[in-house]
């Protein structure tokens, strides 16, 4: 059988990334190689999550107030113990626990970094087969290494990020992470069980044609919002439209598709939710960051979402990203 050499997997690639760095440690490489880890577990339950008692509600309600799937559970489980079990990785928070999880041993404590993360976004499509995905986002700790982490060193704007990611569970199974070098992408090899390089260096196009957003809530929206989806509905083809809407209701899906092909995704904030719904942490965070590595733009309508100083752990936040120049007529229609 011949093996292509110029296809690198995850683990060839950080380890090259990490060539060009002569003091680097490799933590933050390992660290990455133990998130495609859990990844490769989960995705081997997501696959066969209809052929197995994993589909459906746990029972419980988590602490964002939401049905908790069994699929959470497993692959929140799976985050945990791969990242406590490696040697890069302080503590944990996660959109399904009330706190932050620290990981009191000494090779832990002297851990440099520190993981917020999504297990699995989507979960209330998991029952109907739609793609599901991971969303983290890691940190660089505060607090004196030795020493078992703190809470202060998760409650950090989302630029002190050092990397980004999400996997999306589809129909191919995507890692695609961010640090401030770039945005790369692997698609997992089912045969050989490894993420190999398949999108490098990806780029959000500076324009599209696609606009994200949940219709259903229109009139629940502010008056700049609803008159951009307005004009994205009766561009002419002289300006570049109508644009096309597309809404899948899994924030990955939506935003992988916006960020190879160009477009906008925008989670307002309503009448009933002003602050929006959309956590800044395990969500907001991650995507703003790649998005801007990409070349894009993520705000919260007023302001830089990276920015933002959170005060709790589970905080949410009006969210707005995608390429440049529709964020910024989208920008003119809710400053007006």
């Amino acid at each position: 059988m011949m093996i292509n050499r110029k296809i690198l997997t995850l683990d060839e690639f950080t380890i090259r990334q990490l060539r060009q760095f002569p003091k680097a440690t490799g933590e933050l490489s390992s660290l990455l190689r133990d998130i495609g880890l859990a990844a490769k577990r989960i995705n081997v339950e997501v696959n066969k999550a209809g052929l197995v008692d994993i589909l459906g509600d746990a029972g419980s309600i988590n602490v964002q107030g939401e049905d908790v799937k069994k699929l959470d559970i497993y692959a929140n489980t799976q985050f945990t113990g791969v990242l406590q079990h490696g040697i890069s990785c302080a503590g944990i928070g996660s959109e399904e626990l009330d706190e932050i999880v620290v990981f009191d041993d000494e090779v832990s404590n002297n851990s440099k970094y520190v993981v917020l993360f999504d297990p699995l976004d989507g979960s209330s499509n998991i029952d109907v087969n739609i793609s599901i995905g991971t969303i983290f986002g890691v940190y660089r700790r505060l607090s004196e290494l030795g020493k078992p982490c703190t809470t202060e060193d998760f409650l950090q704007p989302g630029v002190r990020q050092v990397a980004a990611g999400y996997v999306v569970y589809g129909s191919s199974t995507m890692l695609v992470y961010a640090t401030r070098r770039g945005v790369n992408g692997f698609t997992l090899d089912p045969a050989i069980g490894e993420f190999c390089l398949s999108h490098p260096d990806m780029k959000c196009p500076e324009d599209g044609k696609i606009y994200s957003v949940n219709h259903g809530n229109f009139f629940q929206y502010e008056e700049g919002v609803r008159n951009y989806i307005n004009g994205c509905q009766k561009k002419d083809k002289n300006n570049g439209g109508p644009y096309t809407q597309r809404y899948i209701g899994s924030m990955v899906a939506d935003v992988h598709r916006n960020l190879i092909k160009g477009g906008i995704f925008m989670y307002p904030g309503t009448i009933d939710k002003p602050g929006g719904k959309l956590r800044l942490m395990y969500e907001c965070n991650p995507f703003a960051f790649m998005i801007e590595v990409a070349g894009g733009k993520a705000t919260d309508g007023k302001r830089r979402i990276l920015d933002i100083q959170p005060t709790e752990l589970h905080q949410r936040t009006p969210f707005f990203a995608g390429s440049k120049n529709m964020m910024e007529e989208m920008e003119t229609f809710y400053t007006k």
